[in-house]
């Protein structure tokens, strides 16, 4: 049993003890990482080369109908790879080629205009790819990504610039010249890629067709050219650049 001595002594020895000084360290502030909220790098070139959500991939042989005249007008295509000519048929039956188009471009995109169907047909000239995409995904994409709708906004000006040139050709340039200047469009010169240079699976009769001419008017101009070594003609068509001189020369 603890006596009243012993408490007191207890007590005094615990009032002698100094109470520490408590040593603050310093702790520096480090906000939390923020979170990367911003989606990756939209590729407008994967976008067009491979299947997703709102599009798929076709392919098709020479010769063959990607849509005709009349269908339902609810999807833009984009070719990879091949050759694609847009023709018309009037009420009595004539046709007329109103397009040739490669790898590269759109076609269909009347749909985003508000055409209900399409006001041409199809049909490749070539073992073709193409990239089907839905119409409301390419509204997505164009609202969303400026990178696609940049493409997309620069390739229809381009093309609505193409068909004013078309027509001032048609109505101010002989035919010799119209061919040469097809020629070359078909050959991709002045574009930003490389020209592909050869023309594969165009007749006589197509480029007639798409001129407004003969096809014996076509064969005179073709043999014409190939003697001044402007191409060569040995079934696929070999475009050189220097006949840039015939729609150059006044």
């Amino acid at each position: 049993m603890r006596t009243k001595s012993n408490a007191s002594s207890s007590q005094s020895k615990l009032s002698s003890i100094k109470p520490s000084r408590t040593r603050r360290i310093p702790v520096e502030f480090r906000p939390p990482p923020k979170l990367n909220l911003r989606s990756p790098t939209f590729d407008v070139q994967l976008f067009l080369d491979s299947a997703g959500v709102g599009r798929n991939l076709a392919k098709f042989r020479g010769k063959e109908t990607v849509f005709a005249q009349g269908d339902p007008a609810n999807n833009v295509i984009y070719i990879q790879e091949g050759g694609v000519k847009l023709t018309v048929v009037n009420e009595t039956g004539k046709e007329a080629i109103v397009a040739i188009l490669g790898p590269g471009d759109f076609f269909g995109e009347g749909c985003l205009a508000g055409q209900s169907i399409r006001m041409a047909t199809a049909t490749t000239i070539a073992r073709t790819t193409v990239l089907v995409i839905e119409k409301r995904e390419v509204l997505r994409v164009l609202h969303e990504e400026h990178e696609f709708s940049d493409r997309f906004i620069a390739y229809t000006l381009a093309r609505n610039a193409r068909v004013e040139e078309d027509l001032i050709d048609q109505l101010f340039n002989s035919s010799e010249k119209r061919l040469a200047r097809t020629l070359l469009l078909l050959a991709r010169y002045g574009a930003q890629d490389q020209p592909q240079k050869v023309i594969p699976n165009v007749s006589q009769e197509m480029l007639a067709e798409m001129i407004g001419t003969t096809r014996s008017r076509v064969n005179f101009f073709m043999n014409k050219f190939r003697k001044l070594g402007f191409i060569q003609y040995d079934g696929e068509i070999h475009v050189n650049k220097s006949l840039l001189s015939v729609v150059l020369h006044d």
